[in-house]
């Protein structure tokens, strides 16, 4: 679609002939220059970020809330006149020559903004500019699907890829642009009558709405469960258990325990009654009635989009441009992983069941419920293979750094903030920077949780990587007298942050991380210290911005991130694999770290007694998407509780318990609609690369610059089937057919197989 994801002085970098012979560790830990524990551990750097605003992101457009609504009308004045020329490039075969690169401009005219304001609303702690974010994100988006569904559009590329002599003038990545633009229009059912497409605008658009209203209501709090003081005896936590154990005698009433808070997890890991761990799950599990209804209306409006374009479902139409293909090809995948996997799995659950007959000393085998796992599986905390120095933030992004220099000749470099560039005290900002290239672009990070910022971890593109320099701006349409003040709003917008590479002027791309890491002060007042698994998703989402840094098209619409939802995660879970190997953990510390490293051959991977119980439940998650964006879905009698409660019962090794209804909690059905299968099939694509080109020297300039060249650089702009089979030199994976998805399945199963501590 146009935009596809309804999601200012450059300094100059000395040109260096990159070396591709692999550095030692030591020669690596060295030659790193950059001071990052005094930019990100250094808690008086950060002069006053709130004076003299000189607007978000170093925008002067974006000053105050209300600039939101007047780039938001900027950006429609301009689009709508893009929209006109490529309209009537019908008239002059000079003008379908440049129709391709106008939609991308297009596209990228209003992504700018959507994106943006996408980012704004779930990160900025003033509701004002959260509210003018909202409906700048609101009215574009409606106006993106109106656009989705202009026959005039359509038919200017129509005329374009039905012309031989012109298609022979664009580049393979400008091809599959215009593919990918023609699939998309066809997707927004453009040979519907006006009537129908009309009906899919409204549909799209109630969409978008009933995906925040999911959203929010996902992450909103569950109410409390009342624990009898009586049904802790016996509580294990001297710690806080100890506490809540006293305050229970001293009220003699039941406690409120909330869902997710410390005293609710105290409880599932360490209270030996099972009545308190049942009570804390129904209520962590529960559902309103309203919160069931506006998923189950999300599915059924996805379902009549789909049908309205003339797809089965809503997975038909969402599968049809990914790796899978088709919803049947996925529940192949799925079935492969589930048969493999059930065999250790009820193992696992065998083994719990003996505890908790040791615990209850029964006679017979008990039955582990949904509320055992934690208490007699606890979840340990994930820890590095070998010791390292205190993970601050600094040590992290140094790390990080070093790796990249290794592999890509890519180095990392803090940037210090003008006052009002960013929306909160705790963003920082770093250049990417390349040996050769020089600035490649911006990742912004915004790391630590606060009251009113978005959940989990997200990777936010900003501001994709696009050639700039034949636009022929020039030619567009000018505005009326009254219009030309709020256009040039929109060009000072778009103009910042381009710079001339070998291939032309590149728009550089703007990223921003998105984490809600806990501040644990290494001392009273020293920096937080990062957990492990905190580390581990700031790998993974790094992965995913140096796919956006990296990847470097000439068409935004193909840029970076902007690929196939199941090939999308490919960069980011192979990062999280460079963290088993010691050889890259010793670039958190010193040479001594890196002679340590370098004397262990294999990293000891962290076990988890219970991690294919874990797997499992992620596919059973899985194959639950497939089936909420199924044909079955649709129907108004669908009860998305009866299903997930039909699917435990079927396919699951733990008992479904009445009365919840998690789903409602599932965010990723809105995001990942139908694809939620991707970390999966990515996971096994991933371990397959690591294994075959990175496991033994995982720091090789030659192996990073082959991955880079052969994956990230292209983006969405290659079939990523195609991509996989050059890099693993696997010709039987092009096709992308049922064999290929046979084959990754295979690959999953070997990976479970060969490394066991990861899931």
């Amino acid at each position: 679609m146009l935009v596809r994801n309804v999601r200012l002085s450059i300094k100059r970098v000395q040109r260096v002939r990159p070396s591709l012979k692999r550095r030692t560790l030591t020669t690596v830990l060295n030659a790193d220059a950059n001071d990052f524990v005094s930019a990100f551990d250094n808690p008086g750097h950060r002069p006053s970020w709130s004076r003299s605003p000189t607007g978000l992101f170093g925008q002067p457009a974006l000053v105050s809330p209300s600039s939101f609504h007047n780039l938001a009308l900027a950006t429609l004045i301009r689009a709508q006149l893009l929209t006109e020329r490529i309209v009537r490039a019908r008239q002059s075969r000079d003008e379908l020559l440049k129709a391709v690169k106008n939609l991308d401009r297009l596209s990228d005219m209003l992504c700018s903004v959507i994106d943006l304001a996408e980012l704004i609303r779930n990160a900025h702690p003033d509701p004002e500019w959260v509210k003018s974010a909202d409906e700048a994100y609101e009215q574009l988006c409606e106006y993106m699907n109106v656009l989705n569904t202009d026959v005039g559009l359509n038919e200017t590329l129509r005329d374009v890829l039905s012309d031989p002599s012109i298609v022979r003038t664009l580049s393979r990545e400008a091809y599959q642009t215009a593919l990918t633009f023609s699939r998309d229009f066809e997707k927004s059912g453009i040979s519907l009558p006006p009537e129908q497409r009309e009906r899919f605008v409204t549909l799209s658009s109630e969409i978008l709405v009933l995906g925040r209203r999911f959203l929010n209501e996902a992450s909103s709090s569950r109410p409390p469960a009342a624990i009898k003081p009586s049904e802790l005896h016996g509580l294990k936590d001297f710690g806080l258990g100890s506490r809540l154990q006293l305050q229970s005698r001293f009220t003699q009433r039941d406690l409120l325990i909330y869902p997710g808070s410390l005293q609710a997890q105290m409880i599932m890991r360490y209270a030996p009654g099972e009545e308190p761990r049942r009570k804390v799950y129904i209520a962590a599990n529960s559902s309103t009635p309203e919160q069931i209804e506006t998923l189950e209306t999300l599915l059924r409006t996805r379902g009549q989009l789909a049908r309205l374009v003339g797809s089965e479902s809503f997975s038909h139409m969402a599968l049809g441009d990914k790796m899978a293909k088709s919803p049947e090809n996925v529940q192949q995948f799925l079935d492969t992983l589930l048969d493999h996997t059930w065999p250790h799995a009820r193992q696992a659950l065998h083994a719990l069941s003996l505890r908790k007959q040791a615990q209850l000393k029964s006679n017979t085998l008990p039955v582990i419920q949904a509320w055992d796992r934690d208490y007699y599986c606890p979840p340990e905390p994930p820890a590095p293979p070998i010791p390292l120095p205190p993970l601050t933030l600094g040590t992290v992004f140094q790390a990080l750094s070093r790796l990249f220099q290794s592999l890509y000749g890519v180095t990392l470099r803090p940037v210090e903030l003008s006052p009002g560039e960013v929306w909160h005290p705790d963003v920082e900002k770093l250049e990417v920077v390349d040996e050769t290239d020089g600035l490649l672009g911006w990742i912004y990070t915004d790391l630590f949780a606060r009251p009113n910022k978005s959940s989990g971890a997200a990777h936010y593109t900003v501001r994709c990587s696009r050639r700039t320099d034949d636009d022929d701006a020039a030619g567009d349409i000018l505005p009326a007298e009254d219009y030309r003040q709020a256009v040039d709003v929109s060009r000072a917008f778009e103009a910042g942050g381009q710079r001339r590479f070998a291939g032309g002027t590149f728009q550089l791309p703007v990223v921003v991380l998105l984490t809600e890491f806990s501040r644990t002060p290494l001392h009273s007042r020293g920096p937080a210290v990062l957990e492990w698994h905190e580390v581990l998703t700031l790998f993974h989402e790094m992965g995913h911005a140096m796919h956006s840094m990296i990847g470097r098209t000439e068409y935004q619409n193909v840029s970076g991130t902007r690929c196939a939802t199941d090939f999308v995660e490919l960069p980011s879970i192979l990062m999280e694999h460079f963290l088993t190997s010691p050889h890259v953990l010793a670039l958190f510390g010193t040479p001594a770290t890196a002679r340590r490293a370098d004397a262990d051959a294999v990293a000891n991977h962290h076990e988890d007694p219970c991690r294919n119980i874990d797997t499992y439940g992620q596919i059973l998650l899985a194959v639950l998407d497939q089936t909420y964006h199924s044909r079955a879905a649709m129907d108004r009698s669908f009860d998305s509780t009866a299903a997930l409660a039909k699917l435990h019962d079927e396919r699951g090794i733990v008992p479904y318990v009445p009365g919840t209804s998690w789903q409602t909690q599932f965010g990723h059905l809105f995001g990942y609609g139908a694809t939620y299968y991707s970390y999966l099939f990515d996971r096994a694509i991933a371990a397959r690369v690591w294994r075959q080109l990175f496991v033994r020297d995982p720091l090789n300039r030659e192996t990073g610059e082959r991955y880079k060249r052969e994956i990230l650089r292209h983006g969405g702009g290659e079939d990523p089937w195609a991509m996989l089979g050059s890099l693993l030199a696997a010709p039987e994976l092009a096709g992308g057919d049922e064999k290929a998805m046979r084959e990754v399945g295979r690959w999953r199963i070997e990976e479970e197989v060969a490394v066991p501590g990861r899931h």
